[in-house]
């Protein structure tokens, strides 16, 4: 159930965002069909839900594994401090590293989750040292290894 933060959005919105975030190559017309909108209805709606901030990003999801990156790993990171000034340093320092290609400040034992893409373990070992171990204020980190990426995707389980 959408939070109440969420933007007001009609069942045509829906619909077309529920087509639109698993091909954005989609044609405006082909979408129309599909929710009962013409092409030129489509175009506006996606452009308002663009503006709005509902669309974030367009992007292409390419495989690490075919681009040299087959080491994924789940690092739990766990802080000495955790006073916001702190928090943000880290937040800043970690999204700034490429090979991290999510973050999130979570709940629990570790004060973040990050996801991790290396071309091989020695590569994933002087990143931790790079980025986590030369940071004073990281009391520790856990590493899983990902063995198979069973599903990796951002959609979104919309209602229509």
């Amino acid at each position: 159930m959408p939070s109440r933060d969420a933007p007001d959005l009609d069942a045509f919105d829906r619909s077309i965002l529920a087509l639109y975030q698993h091909d954005t190559r989609a044609a405006a017309a082909s979408i129309g069909d599909s929710v009962g909108l013409s092409a030129a209805a489509v175009q506006r709606r996606l452009k308002r839900l663009r503006a709005m901030g509902v669309v974030e990003a367009e992007l292409a999801q390419l495989s690490p594994k075919a681009l040299g990156f087959p080491v994924t790993c789940l690092v739990g990171v766990e802080l000495a401090v955790e006073a916001a000034r702190e928090l943000e340093r880290f937040k800043s320092r970690i999204t700034g590293r490429p090979e991290v290609q999510q973050c999130y400040y979570v709940t629990g034992e570790s004060d973040f989750i990050l996801v991790v893409l290396a071309p091989s373990m020695e590569a994933y070992e002087a990143f931790t040292r790079e980025a986590l171990l030369s940071d004073p204020n990281v009391r520790g980190l856990t590493t899983h290894v990902v063995l198979e990426r069973v599903k990796a995707g951002v959609s979104l389980p919309i209602q229509r």
